[in-house]
């Protein structure tokens, strides 16, 4: 079995670790939360002191964490790698600015180890299930290498290329996750305005050209389908704030690689609103509340 080293054990990270213990597997744990380590701790983790004491002794070293400012902290100024065992891998989880990742892959390279920048999609749930997409960028040996680790906590395992290519992939797919929420919410809420049962839309845009992940799984509306996002309050699964930061980064993105985005750009605009407007913190598919803030 291996040791990992896991830093950053919050919504998304925590249950990540629990199917690693689960797996029989060695978990030293880091998370600015004594109360997130000490719950884990219970459950089997080992307590780490500090980043550097996460990567001491362990053969892979696990980031999940909110940002890149948080990311380089942990590799650009800590200790951290002069702490790692000769052969330790680093993979990086977080979603981040692609610019970051292969800055941060640069400065792991020159320290003489491998990494993957490896961002998940498949919110809570998907990490609690252990049915999380992992979509990993750097070299192949090392990818291959690694598949192992990820299959303990996620279904769909993708090499996307090169250093960055893993955080370039998941800024590409959440742009289109955003669009699609909101261009949902717009549709259900014209219906319901044009005299439309919420469950009628459901029923025809999910057998129809309309369909999407997003409309089965969290459709916007409170009623549009039993036992979604929408009809619990929009109790986050992934957060507006979340979908937001990732929007943010597909922009920042865009502009490197001179790509229009007009949808993407108006896509962030609207959730921008919405965060202004105090929703952040609710799931993304209270987006539909920007559509029409006395939705039911």
């Amino acid at each position: 079995m291996s040791q990992i080293g896991f830093i950053g054990v919050g919504k998304m990270g925590k249950p990540m670790a629990q199917n690693l213990l689960a797996s029989g597997h060695s978990v030293k744990v880091y998370d600015l939360s004594t109360e997130a380590m000490k719950s884990l701790v219970t459950e089997g983790a080992v307590e780490a002191k500090s980043p550097s004491d996460t990567a001491s002794g362990v053969d892979y070293v696990i980031t999940m964490l909110p940002t890149g400012k948080e990311v380089k902290e942990i590799f650009l100024s800590s200790d951290v790698m002069t702490k790692a065992n000769e052969n330790t891998i680093f993979l990086d989880c977080s979603t981040i600015d692609v610019e970051d990742s292969l800055s941060i892959h640069s400065v792991v390279k020159e320290a003489g180890f491998d990494m993957l920048d490896a961002p998940v999609s498949g919110g809570m749930m998907g990490a609690e299930q252990a049915t999380l997409t992992f979509m990993c960028g750097g070299e192949r040996a090392v990818f291959e290498n690694c598949r192992k680790i990820f299959e303990l906590m996620g279904k769909n395992i993708v090499f996307c290329g090169g250093p960055g290519k893993g955080q370039a992939t998941k800024i590409c797919n959440n742009m289109v996750a955003g669009s699609i929420f909101l261009a949902t919410a717009e549709a259900f809420v014209l219906g319901e305005k044009l005299g439309v049962d919420r469950q009628v839309i459901f029923d025809v845009m999910s057998k129809s050209s309309g369909s999407s992940w997003v409309l089965e799984n969290t459709c916007p509306l409170p009623g549009g389908k039993p036992g979604s996002q929408g009809s619990k309050d929009f109790k986050p699964g992934f957060t507006a704030q979340l979908m937001l930061k990732d929007l943010r980064l597909s922009q920042a993105a865009a502009k490197l690689a001179s790509s229009s985005t007009p949808v993407g750009a108006a896509v962030t605009a609207a959730f921008q609103q919405h965060v202004n407007n105090g929703h952040g913190q609710l799931d993304t598919a209270s987006i539909c509340l920007l559509v029409d803030p006395e939705i039911t």
